[in-house]
């Protein structure tokens, strides 16, 4: 007897060899087994993605949009039609779909598109046939009936979406890590498993750096419900489980420490101080599908003045935001335009933070008593994250990591003071 529907998503690494695609194939067989209904997701193989990307440049500078999506799209379909071989070879049968056979609607941003809908019914049918079925990730079809692809980490958004679109119990994203960690290990070697993270803080955690979780999955799965779990494809302990904050039962005051080093800082030199000036700005970047995080213009000495304005982009943004904001220069009356792509940022997150104060303060001196220059700071009511030089981010990371003792199981909870900045 059915005991429902599960998806489960394997990334790149879980998938690049014959052998890991093998056990892959092993462990979706065995859930079947257990009595569920099994849709899987995949992400290319291994590096494939990136090799994609390098023929694109090896032929042309500038690669059309629209091209690169039909390219980067055929990693997962061979990923697909592989794993779905393996499974037919040990006695079930698979049925490979690509993100449009699968029902997967976008809008028409090529190479960051986003989910609109997913029209499930071929799906539906294929589980009704007792079919495990096997979709292709990070990918779907546009309005416009162009193949289209999500941005890196799609893969969990497609995993997440089609559990929402068919009522999954749980979406299971297997991956090289045994799941959520208070740090990156490979930085903090005695870096904390997080049992259950709420929501909230995960999509802190995603948008400061953590790649364990892409964000726009972890939005998807919140706004939909969607419960996840992030676990091991190389072991069956349990991982974490990402759940609503009325689920989690204790919010720690810091739960994990995260850092990104893809930010580039790009800054505006002369701004006018006119109203409709920073809207413009905020509108080209928009339109250019640039993402921006954090913003500081200061204020001018005197009325009329001018103003500079900085803000943080992705690395990788970093060309389609000049080319956004050249037209700009000479119609609103921008200086230069400087960009600077040696900067890091580290984050602390925790939903205990909401009720405790200090955090900031202990922050800022903890950074400074290692000698590491904060650039710019941004704030959340669950978040404080700092614009430090890249090459320092390894050190905030550990040196944070150890202020607020979040390795083993000596997490400070709220109502614990930490030393002179307790209230």
């Amino acid at each position: 007897m059915s005991k429902g529907t599960i998806v489960m998503k394997f990334g790149g690494t879980s998938v690049a060899d014959a052998g890991r695609l093998k056990r892959a194939a092993g462990r979706i067989v065995r859930r079947r087994e257990e009595g569920y209904r099994v849709v899987a997701v995949l992400s290319a193989r291994g590096k494939e993605t990136d090799r994609l990307v390098a023929d694109a440049f090896e032929v042309s500078p500038d690669p059309d949009p629209r091209e690169m999506d039909m390219l980067l799209s055929t990693g997962e379909r061979v990923s697909c039609a592989l794993c779905a071989m393996a499974i037919n070879d040990l006695g079930h049968r698979a049925i490979s779909l690509t993100g449009s056979q699968a029902g997967i609607v976008t809008d028409t941003s090529h190479t960051k598109a986003r989910i609109l809908d997913v029209r499930a019914e071929r799906i539906f049918d294929a589980l009704d046939g007792d079919n495990i079925v096997l979709v292709a990730g990070f990918q779907g079809v546009s309005t416009a009936k162009d193949v289209t692809t999500l941005g890196r980490g799609g893969s969990d958004t497609t995993a997440v979406a089609l559990a929402a679109a068919v009522g999954a119990e749980v979406c299971e994203i297997y991956t090289d890590v045994s799941g959520v960690f208070s740090a990156d290990p490979r930085i903090v070697p005695d870096a904390r498993k997080l049992d259950v993270v709420s929501f909230e803080e995960m999509l802190e955690m995603s948008a400061s750096g953590a790649g364990v979780l892409q964000l726009r999955s972890v939005e998807y799965a919140r706004n939909h419900g969607v419960r996840i779990h992030c676990r091991s494809s190389f072991d069956d302990a349990p991982g974490t489980v990402v759940v609503s904050e009325q689920e989690t039962m204790e919010h720690p005051l810091i739960t994990a420490v995260t850092h990104s080093t893809g930010e580039a800082r790009v800054t505006l030199m002369g701004v006018p101080d006119t109203p409709g000036a920073a809207g413009r700005i905020a509108t080209a970047l928009a339109d250019a599908n640039v993402n921006v995080d954090m913003i500081i213009q200061n204020e001018p000495i005197t009325e009329g003045s001018r103003a500079d304005m900085s803000f943080t982009v992705p690395r990788d943004d970093v060309r389609a935001a000049r080319a956004a904001l050249e037209p700009l220069q000479a119609e609103i009356g921008i200086g230069d335009v400087a960009t600077d792509e040696s900067m890091g940022k580290v984050s602390i997150i925790g939903a205990g933070m909401k009720t405790h104060p200090g955090v900031a303060a202990k922050v800022f001196t903890v950074l400074g008593d290692h000698g590491i220059n904060i650039e710019m700071i941004s704030t959340s009511p669950i978040k404080i994250s700092c614009v430090i030089p890249g090459d320092r981010v390894p050190d905030a990371v550990r040196a944070l990591h150890a202020a607020f003792e979040l390795s083993g199981d000596d997490t400070i909870r709220p109502e614990q003071p930490f030393g002179q900045f307790a209230s």
